[in-house]
């Protein structure tokens, strides 16, 4: 596995497509809660009989600890497979349920899930949602106690245009700001996996404890810690477009990060967030990936490790605390010297961080993520 440091790419455009936020509120509680929510549902691409879609949902009311979205398809859509939520459909109507690891949302608080759908003729986007079998009305709301909720006047969701992101890159509809965001790119012809988004969670997470055992402190991950991106190519365009000469070792994390880059609005080196990105792609005996301040690039070998299909976990948990340090702006280590910036996180979890690469850290440009 070849790992170093890299300078991260600035992506130029801009893609357009379809975004609709509205807002719903949640169930009346018996002790009058506060109930409201925003929800963006983006068509994120098209394709000849189906298209990909993502759904962000956040909770502007009281904490609720488990969500049902539901919303109904004018033009038969079928939805055929979804990622981070539980969907399912009957007729028209469809209905979306947290899972496991996304259904408690604080006030301000956001999940968001994914699927596939096909479609035939028109492809609109649904018009009202219900969360908690409460209809979108804008706003939040205060019942009292022991009468139906009231329900606000704002208007009704209206259409705009705006780049294709599986979540809005703004504070108050996408993920936290000053986390660590995550991202799995899925080519074209790669079939969605659940073992993908859950395998890179639990990497995210012990690299999370680990930050905390050495520093003190650590970084915040969002409510849905990986947001799975339908890619807008094949395999094969990620690993031989954009390369010069035969190796395509770095292309395929490059156009990767260049298409997250372009499609969620977010910079080379961004102060709202520090990136993951890993995609399911890479040449044959040419795997690996690097990190520089902001971002951190992983190809397939590290994907198919963080799923439980390539050796011991605790090489990919070193590797990911290794990447992370890049990503906090830290240098390779000149020898092998005990530090996880050295190939001693090949023997991780016995490998420790020395007090100038923790110092190196909280001075750094995402010293501030850390808490």
């Amino acid at each position: 596995m070849r790992r170093q440091q890299f300078r991260s790419l600035v992506a130029i455009g801009a893609t357009v497509g379809l975004a609709l936020t509205g807002a719903a509120v949640a169930s009346a509680t018996a002790n009058a809660a506060t109930a409201g929510c925003r929800v963006a549902y983006t068509i994120s691409s098209t394709w000849q009989g189906g298209f990909g879609a993502n759904v962000a949902v956040t909770n502007l009311g009281d904490p609720i600890t488990g969500w049902t979205l539901t919303w109904s398809y004018a033009n038969g859509q079928t939805v055929t497979q979804a990622w981070n939520a539980t969907v399912t459909q009957s007729g028209a109507a469809v209905s979306a349920t947290n899972v496991s690891y996304n259904g408690a949302l604080a006030t301000n608080g956001s999940a968001s899930f994914g699927f596939n759908g096909s479609w035939t003729g028109t492809n609109s986007i649904p018009t009202a949602f219900k969360l908690n079998n409460v209809a979108c009305t804008g706003g939040t709301t205060t019942p009292t106690t022991g009468t139906s909720p009231t329900r606000s006047t704002s208007p009704s969701p209206t259409r705009s245009t705006s780049p294709t992101p599986t979540t809005s890159p703004t504070g108050g509809t996408g993920p936290a700001l000053k986390t660590v965001r995550v991202f799995w790119l899925k080519p074209t012809d790669v079939a969605f996996d659940q073992r993908y988004p859950d395998g890179i969670t639990g990497v995210m997470r012990e690299a999370q404890r680990y930050y905390k055992q050495e520093l003190g402190k650590t970084f915040a991950l969002n409510n849905t810690v990986v947001e799975v991106v339908n890619g807008e190519h094949d395999k094969n365009w990620y690993i031989t477009t954009n390369c010069t000469g035969s190796d395509h070792y770095w292309c395929v994390v490059f156009n990767m990060e260049a298409e997250l880059q372009r499609r969620f609005g977010i910079a080379g080196q961004d102060s709202r967030w520090l990136c993951v990105g890993e995609i399911s792609a890479e040449e044959v005996g040419k795997s690996g990936g690097g990190g520089g301040p902001g971002w951190v690039i992983l190809s397939g070998h590290d994907a198919d490790g963080a799923a439980g299909l390539g050796g011991a976990m605790n090489r990919w948990y070193g590797g990911m605390v290794h990447e992370l340090g890049h990503g906090f702006g830290l240098p390779d280590s000149t020898s092998t010297d005990g530090t996880p910036m050295s190939a001693s996180f090949y023997s991780y979890p016995n490998t420790h961080f020395s007090q100038a690469q923790k110092n190196a850290i909280f001075a750094g440009p995402y010293g501030s993520f850390l808490s």
